[in-house]
């Protein structure tokens, strides 16, 4: 892809690689040949800390602690060597000038932000219907009075207080026979789906009510995830973008499908009530090349084999930057988005100081179907059955896995107002940031 540039743009790169390289001149001119050891000192020890951190992870016992202290030790040596060397105002210089390298290189790097998804105004609904769970997110139906405004709007609002299982499908599908013309939920991103579903079978629009634990849904819509109440201008002053709607099987999703070491994380009934606890005591076997689940993806002619957890989105998340896997910019591209990772050594681990573009972890774009299926190499039985984490909500379902996404099937209504999707910049790529600081 071609890229055209301004003058700023060129002297942003310029200014990257002045700072990049006034960073190594002070190390070196003030420390000389040991500011060089120095340096080789803080990377060894950023290695020797993710070996201590996978130790910690993927050990028990006395192994789990000898990781930890590991990792703690090799910070405290970095620090006394340091200290020692009385370069610590140095090597706080040094990061101050490598940290200017990178703004400057993020801002040499960017271009205008994408255009967000297109948005039309539409009329007010005239019944609404909005399921509520008020002990979603804490408790936030009740915190910030939700169910008094919305019916002060006009909506009808049913609360999912049990007693027992309520069957959220049903009153939905109830509501819909009843004549509502826009559903809504809040809750967690997982009901949303289900809501969702339904919304796209009968062309409904989706009311997003910011009240869950994280909001991803929300997040990417734009939406204030810490006032819910907020969401609820868009019964009255509002407007609707569509969106994708992903699909494990025929089950729909808002978000992302998990395979793997996360998705038998969910499946332990303990990990509702101690997500720390259960996830220290469930990875060392999951991480255990010869006890976890290794699984395939596959998407057009591309095949991943014996990874350890798999992660297939409505839409990729970030911009192929591990730091933001949690964000999408639009979800109305029509395609999905894979994150593969196999990480079952202490060298892998320390193989995460490079590029996104590592064998550890693989990022790609599906732009048909895609399929997850148990390792069938070997001689080990295949599973028939393979746990997956949809939108968080645990589930088994028969392998092999079929993705999909339904472009554009959701309508979702929107207040006019809200604070808007966090932009990300482009990563850096040092070939085109040469270029750029040569004018080319």
């Amino acid at each position: 892809m071609q890229h055209s540039s301004t003058p700023a743009q060129r002297w942003w790169a310029r200014g990257a690689f002045v700072a990049w390289i006034a960073a190594i001149v002070v190390l070196v001119a003030t420390e000389g040949a040991i500011g060089l050891t120095l340096l080789v000192v803080g990377l060894i020890g950023a290695v020797v800390v993710l070996i201590g951190g996978y130790w910690f992870l993927a050990k028990r016992g006395v192994g789990r602690w000898l990781g930890l202290g590991v990792a703690v030790a090799a910070v405290i040596a970095v620090l006394v060597i340091f200290l020692w060397q009385d370069a610590i105002v140095v090597a706080i210089v040094t990061i101050a000038l490598l940290g200017l390298g990178g703004a400057a290189a993020r801002r040499a790097m960017h271009t205008k932000a994408p255009e967000w998804m297109p948005t039309t105004r539409t009329p007010p609904p005239l019944r609404p219907f909005i399921v509520m769970n008020p002990r979603s997110g804490g408790g936030k139906v009740v915190t910030f009075d939700l169910q008094r405004k919305a019916e002060a709007l006009g909506a009808e609002v049913a609360l999912l207080d049990g007693p027992g299982h309520v069957d959220v499908a049903a009153l939905v599908r109830d509501a819909v026979d009843r004549g509502a013309d826009l559903l809504g939920v809040a809750g967690g991103d997982g009901t949303q789906a289900q809501v969702a579903g339904i919304c796209a079978e009968h062309d409904l629009p989706l009311l997003v009510i910011s009240a869950g634990t994280r909001n991803h849904f929300a997040l990417d819509l734009g939406l204030d995830r810490d006032d819910p109440s907020t969401c609820l201008a868009a019964l009255t002053d509002g407007e609707e973008v569509r969106v994708d709607l992903g699909l494990i099987g025929d089950r729909p999703f808002v978000n992302n499908a998990s395979f793997g070491a996360y998705a038998e994380i969910v499946q332990s009934p303990e990990y509702r009530d101690n997500k720390n606890k259960t996830i220290l005591s469930m990875l060392p076997d999951l991480l255990d090349p010869t006890q976890g689940s290794r699984l395939t993806v596959r998407t057009g002619a591309r095949t991943l084999t014996d990874q350890q957890a798999i992660l297939i989105s409505n839409n990729p998340y970030g911009s192929g930057r591990l730091r933001d896997l949690g964000r999408r910019e639009r979800i109305d591209q029509g395609v999905l988005g894979i994150v593969a990772g196999h990480i079952a050594s202490a060298g892998e681990a320390a193989a995460l100081l490079r590029r996104a573009e590592f064998r550890t972890v693989t990022t790609l774009v599906g732009d048909g179907d895609v399929v997850v299926d148990v390792d069938r190499s070997g001689d080990a039985p295949a599973k028939t059955q393979i746990p997956v984490g949809v939108d968080g909500e645990a589930l088994m379902v028969p392998a092999p896995v079929r993705c999909s996404v339904r472009p554009r099937a959701l309508r979702v209504r929107l207040p006019r107002e809200r604070p808007g999707v966090p932009f990300m910049p482009d990563p850096i790529d040092f070939r085109r940031l040469s270029a750029l600081a040569l004018g080319r």
